[in-house]
Parts: C-alpha cells; sequence; structure tokens
C-alpha cells in the first residue's frame, strides 16, 4: 500500500504512535517516494485524512535494451512495457538478459523495478588467481558479464560463476558449476 502525499506516491518506512500524556494522539511517519527515494517526515493527526493508493506487484523478464530504453515482457498478460533507464538507476549494471525483476505498478503505469536480491553471473575478466590464495587474503576487481565490476576474493577466476548481492554490489559466494 502505498500513500498519495502532496501528489507524490510514497511507501511508509518507518511509523511511531505517540499518545501524549496532554492533548490527542497523533502518528509520526517516515515515507519513502517511490520514484524520486525522496525521504519525507510526516507528523499526521488521528483527524488527518490520507488517500491510501494499491500498487500491485507484477513479475517482469527483461527482453532487451534499445537507446535510452529497456523493454520488458509483463509475464501475466505477456505485453511488451518500454520503460526508461532512469527507472533502475543504479541497479541498471546488475540488469541481466532475460532476467525476471519485479515492478511495482499503479493504474497499469510502472513506478519502480526492484531486482532479485542475489544474481548469479559470470566473471570475464579479472587478474589471474593464484595457488593458496585464500578468501581472507584481500580482494581484487572484477567484471561481471552485466558489465559491473564488483570486488571479488583473489581465488576467482576468469568463467567463474558467482553469487552477487544486487543491494550492495558485494561478492557473497561462488557457485559451484
Amino acid at each position: 500500500m502505498g500513500l498519495l502525499v502532496d501528489g507524490g506516491i510514497y511507501i511508509v518506512a518507518d511509523y511511531n504512535h505517540v499518545k501524549p500524556g496532554k492533548g490527542a494522539a497523533f502518528v509520526r511517519v517516515k515515507m519513502r517516494n517511490i520514484k524520486t527515494q525522496q525521504v519525507l517526515e510526516r507528523t499526521f493527526k488521528t483527524a488527518d485524512k490520507l488517500e491510501d493508493v494499491t500498487l500491485e506487484e507484477r513479475k517482469l523478464q527483461n527482453l532487451y535494451q534499445s537507446g535510452d530504453s529497456i523493454h520488458f515482457m509483463d509475464c501475466t498478460t505477456y505485453e511488451e512495457k518500454i520503460l526508461p533507464k532512469e527507472l533502475l538507476g543504479e541497479n541498471l549494471k546488475f540488469l541481466q538478459d532475460h532476467l525476471e525483476v519485479t515492478g511495482i505498478c499503479y493504474q497499469d503505469e510502472v513506478l519502480k523495478i526492484v531486482l532479485p536480491t542475489f544474481i548469479t553471473t559470470e566473471i570475464i575478466q579479472t587478474e589471474p588467481g593464484f595457488k593458496g590464495d585464500s578468501s581472507r587474503a584481500g580482494t581484487k576487481p572484477a567484471t561481471i558479464d552485466t558489465g559491473a565490476t564488483v570486488q571479488v576474493p583473489l581465488f576467482v577466476d576468469i568463467g567463474a560463476k558467482v553469487k552477487i548481492d544486487t543491494r550492495t554490489g558485494s561478492y557473497v559466494e561462488r557457485v559451484q558449476q
């Protein structure tokens, strides 16, 4: 559920119900704008009316990129949705071909794209590893198949499959092939 505040759609990040000893109760709400990620803090009285917005989650599959847009297929209706690259922001570097993502929609308009928490990807370029390198010895930069650069342990070689956390962009583990 979202809230319509000042013409923008917000998702509640945190709230605190306060009942002071004197006076009426109120709620302190920390909200995040779904499009701009701007955080807004507001205080609402119990008499205030809020307009709630029903948000829908849809599974979308990445088809291809062209220019400044990305083409997705809605997995339930099989419609093609063309979305601007800005909608993904920093997550664009982890978008793989045919990756299923979650689209948060309002009135058939996709407002936000959420990538899976973890993706399995292949290392396409890195410095060679040496025998005896362990996970505690340090890290090195590596380029994955989406073109992003992540830090991986020294023992990871080109062609290795690794699991990456898309929220932080960090290496999680090596995946056995």
